[in-house]
């Protein structure tokens, strides 16, 4: 089965990585807007009977989701006979419930909308959250992959005396497996959302942790409030100013700025959705999942 490559604009850097480690071609396309604001999407390469990798995580959503859909309709126009989707972020996983009568369960909605579109999805600790599994929301097969592994070893190999920071009691499992990987203790902390950007915390007694360094761990950086407050927290305490790690940096707003302000010693994130914060590279994570799809017939 032969195979393209192709990294939808913000993605090429990952796409170039996958094409050598995979020993595929690139493909080219052309993804740009008109001046009113529509999008314009031209495959280049010859698609015909051909298996497509389709490289575009999935921040800023609404931006991204009519090229998407544009391009996957055109690829199977033009005969392409598989579309999987390499979405290392994966947008629409938090309204997984109706809160308030009337309201979208976008979570499902986007899940039925990128279903319809590609044969396969491949992504990065989604946000499951009260949900079990990928499959009860995508009708297609979703390869989920963690990042628990490549953010303890760049902990284990990176920060002397770690101490382990995760945000609540649902994130401890996680953070608890960064922790033994990495060879460190770990606390977690008690959160309560208040809001879209307010949250109260608890941090337990860190007395007994005064020589290490914190390290703030989350899957995903957003508003960061819970990080800003308990690094403000923890230099009040005496300790060495923190290291944030993350899964996705998201930074809605101010926040990269806000955790440099509140006094982050270092902010480090997985590389998928670019950003200069990033130091994990999620390529070789991604790449077993990828070299089994080239192999099968």
């Amino acid at each position: 089965m032969d195979w393209l490559i192709f990294g939808l604009p913000g993605n090429e850097n990952l796409a170039t990585q996958l094409s050598e480690q995979l020993q595929i071609p690139c493909g080219a396309a052309t993804i740009r807007h008109f001046p009113d604001g529509e999008s314009y999407v031209r495959i280049l390469s010859d698609v015909r009977d051909k298996s497509l990798f389709l490289v575009m995580t999935l921040n800023q959503p609404d931006d991204k989701l009519l090229p998407l859909y544009f391009f996957c309709l055109t690829a199977r126009e033009l005969g392409a006979r598989k579309i999987v989707l390499i979405a290392p972020y994966l947008a629409y996983m938090r309204q997984d419930k109706v809160f308030h009568p009337g309201e979208a369960v976008t979570s499902s909605q986007f899940a039925q909308l990128l279903s319809s579109l590609v044969d396969e999805v491949i992504t990065v600790d989604p946000h499951l959250h009260r949900r079990s599994g990928m499959g009860e929301i995508y009708t297609v097969p979703v390869s989920v992959l963690h990042a628990a592994p490549l953010i303890s070893n760049w902990i284990k190999y990176n920060v002397k005396n770690a101490l382990i920071v995760g945000p609540d009691s649902e994130s401890e499992q996680w953070v608890q497996q960064v922790a033994r990987e990495a060879e460190a203790p770990y606390i977690v902390l008690e959160k309560v959302r208040k809001g879209d950007r307010q949250v109260e915390i608890k941090v337990p007694d860190v007395s007994q942790w005064k020589d290490h360094r914190p390290v703030l761990v989350d899957d995903i950086i957003s508003t960061a409030r819970t990080m800003v407050i308990t690094i403000q927290h923890l230099i009040q305490e005496g300790f060495q100013k923190p290291i944030c790690v993350g899964v996705h940096p998201i930074f809605a707003g101010n926040a990269f700025e806000e955790l440099k302000a509140a006094g982050a010693d270092q902010i480090i994130t997985c590389d998928t959705i670019p950003h200069s914060s990033n130091g994990i590279p999620v390529s070789t994570l991604l790449l077993p999942d990828l070299l089994y799809m080239k192999s099968e017939k």
